[in-house]
């Protein structure tokens, strides 16, 4: 029984030691040998082939690559069905992503051989095109997924989204019962600051972080910090709102970074399945 139970201690402290692994490094970078060893190995087949013209789309080395290539796509696009069912083991959601990210690496390799290098303006170099968008879209996933979450994690310092939200309609509050005693056009200045959206300036606001119509900053700018007393306190406030608006923002902006390239991976990946579809029926229309 003592064994027994040893063993399933050692295995629960494996599973919880793996849990904590990068699916890039998982299983010891187990998909990256694969990866690099489908890639020595198609290279070198290609290099090694005495041919005249050199092995294209045509050949029947071309044909092998395509197919390998095709197998690989349609099995890579499935990672969005794998993600909607959870289990562990030697096809766990890690494995499969892990697999996902060094195979598509691959293909660059396979694609490229399968072309001979050989580009023209048809529906085979625009597959070949599209897979390298679908390729790049997801290399930027990756790197995204990788840096992005523990900069995200410290910005929000400990906060949720809707406790930032929260903390800066406290300050409104407190900014409007502040600007009372001003002159008209300071209020004015404050009250345009008050009603601006929080969430305004659009996808490319999110993205790039930059708000040049920002009524708060406009109203910092115009209401001294060193005037009346209900002055300094209304700049004190509009300092902290300031502050937490770029706190929102920057969680806004770090948010859309990690998700702006899905709207690019998913639509190329849906066209590249279309173009290889086109690619195979002509291929063995005109065979």
């Amino acid at each position: 029984m003592a064994s027994v139970a040893g063993n399933r201690f050692k295995q629960d402290e494996r599973r919880r030691n793996a849990d904590h692994v990068s699916f890039l490094k998982h299983r010891r970078f187990r998909w990256l040998w694969i990866a690099l060893m489908l890639c020595i190995v198609t290279g070198l087949g290609y290099a090694m082939i005495d041919q005249e013209p050199r092995p294209n789309g045509g050949s029947w080395y071309g044909y092998t690559l395509g197919t390998i290539g095709l197998l690989l796509i349609v099995w890579l696009s499935l990672l969005g069905v794998r993600k909607r069912k959870i289990t562990t083991g030697q096809w766990s959601l890690k494995a499969w992503t892990s697999a996902h990210v060094y195979l598509g690496l691959a293909l660059i390799v396979v694609g490229t051989l399968h072309t001979g290098f050989q580009i023209g303006w048809n529906v085979h170099t625009l597959a070949y095109f599209l897979m390298l968008l679908v390729i790049i879209s997801g290399i930027y996933g990756v790197i995204a997924y990788a840096t992005l979450p523990s900069t995200l994690s410290s910005n929000r310092k400990e906060m949720t989204r809707a406790e930032m939200l929260d903390a800066l309609t406290a300050l409104d509050r407190q900014l409007e019962s502040a600007a009372q005693p001003l002159g008209r056009e300071q209020t004015d200045l404050v009250i345009a600051a008050l009603e601006q959206d929080v969430f305004y300036g659009g996808a490319w606001g999110r993205l790039t972080g930059t708000y040049p119509g920002c009524k708060t900053n406009r109203a910092l700018a115009r209401i001294s910090e060193s005037g009346s007393e209900a002055e300094e306190r209304v700049h004190a406030l509009l300092v902290k709102r300031a502050d937490q608006l770029g706190q929102i923002r920057r969680h806004l902006r770090i948010r859309a970074l990690l998700e702006v390239w899905l709207f690019i991976h998913i639509p190329a990946t849906i066209a590249l399945l279309a173009a290889l579809l086109a690619h195979v029926v002509s291929v063995f229309y005109y065979w």
